[in-house]
């Protein structure tokens, strides 16, 4: 088994729609970012790559190139997933923190879950989604920013071999 914890943050603007966990939120705000900005799966997918020290989400998709502006953020989990696949390991689970003031995340947090179970191919029930706001301190808590904490367990596939 091998365990990988992560990290993302974004500064957030005024906007209309948020991206996160794969789903479109209406929001008055959205994420500043290269790619799509989906913050969560972001720090998943980085907590699945470090599990396997394969690097980190700049070093595969990196913010100096055209290819990553806009990237739908489901492709770098489709991309994480399949290099831990190639190194004989899948997901046993995933437990995340979202940490935002605004927009409140209650009403929407089952269909997260469906969406990244449904990308990582486990059941939705092996995916935890939490929200928390910063209670008006910092840069959460100001709604300046959104940060996701991610831990992801890995276990080798049945019939391969450790390295």
């Amino acid at each position: 088994m091998r365990i990988g914890q992560a990290r993302d943050r974004h500064r957030l603007k005024t906007g209309k729609r948020l991206r996160l966990g794969g789903i479109d939120i209406d929001s008055l705000v959205e994420s500043v970012a290269h790619s799509d900005g989906d913050c969560l799966l972001h720090a998943i997918a980085e907590a699945m790559l470090g599990a396997l020290a394969l690097g980190d989400l700049g070093t595969h998709f990196p913010d100096t190139v055209n290819e990553s502006k806009g990237l739908d953020s489901a492709v770098i989990i489709n991309t994480a997933n399949q290099l831990i696949k190639n190194a004989g390991y899948q997901v046993v689970n995933v437990d995340t923190t979202v940490h935002l003031e605004r927009p409140k995340l209650a009403s929407m947090i089952g269909t997260m879950r469906m969406r990244v179970a449904e990308m990582l191919n486990i059941p939705d029930s092996r995916v935890s989604i939490k929200a928390t706001t910063g209670e008006g301190v910092g840069p959460v808590g100001t709604g300046e920013a959104i940060e996701c904490d991610a831990v992801v367990l890995l276990e080798r596939k049945k019939g391969d071999s450790d390295d």
